[in-house]
């Protein structure tokens, strides 16, 4: 439990002081040379304890041309060789705002396993054929619930409900086809970050730099340890 205190009515104060201790240890010759099997491997080791509830939600951050920025939790849905991949509405904020400012970072914290992984890089659009394959994957739901969402637009009460039963009855028993205002964006990293909590805030901090000029389907890496 979080432990608090409320010196005013307009002030809340946290007096917590969780210690991180991580049993394994994270330094530049213990990482795999590419960020993105780094990633892979602590993924999957997460996922197969079982530990934490959703290793694939992920904050993502992105902003407008003019640098206003705004973060929210998605659910990540691939992570290739290339970068990560997520999925949304192309008219909502985020895709907006990747659109016009294709910079953007992503946080992974994993409180479980004291563990974050943090990406810096630069977002691009999945193929049409990438997104047919995960949309049809996804449940019936929540194909008609895409069409159905003109996702971050103002509505009244009651009305994606009621937009939702007009398509369930549009589209009957047959395919729902993928929407053209909907995809796949994948951040391709500059920049990756792996965070592994140890006791006394002195954790352990390895960063991948991309190497200036390397190709984005064949990245050469930089890694070094980080002052926690």
């Amino acid at each position: 439990m979080t432990t608090i205190a409320q010196p005013t009515s307009d002030k809340i104060q946290i007096l917590a002081h969780v210690q991180y201790d991580a049993p394994d240890a994270l330094s530049p010759s213990t990482v795999a040379p590419d960020p993105l099997a780094q990633f892979r491997a602590w993924f999957k080791a997460v996922s197969t304890r079982g530990s934490v509830r959703e290793p694939e939600a992920m904050t993502i951050c992105t902003a407008t041309a003019a640098g206003v920025p705004s973060a929210r939790v998605v659910l990540l849905k691939q992570a290739d060789a290339r970068g990560f991949v997520f999925y949304t509405n192309y008219t909502s904020r985020k895709s907006r705002e990747l659109t016009e400012n294709p910079n953007a970072a992503l946080a992974f914290y994993w409180r479980e396993e004291s563990r974050q992984v943090r990406v810096v890089g630069r977002a691009e659009r999945v193929t049409r054929e990438e997104s047919e394959e995960y949309f049809h994957s996804r449940p019936r739901g929540s194909q008609v619930g895409a069409w159905a969402s003109k996702q971050s637009t103002v509505v009244q009460d009651g009305e994606i409900q009621a937009r939702a039963e007009k398509l369930k009855e549009r589209f009957g028993a047959g395919e729902v086809p993928l929407p053209e205002f909907w995809g796949g964006w994948r951040i391709v990293p500059d920049e990756v970050e792996f965070w592994l909590g140890k006791p006394s805030r002195l954790h352990d901090r390895v960063v991948y730099t991309r190497v200036e000029g390397s190709s984005d389907d064949a990245p050469q890496w930089k890694v070094d340890r980080l002052a926690p």
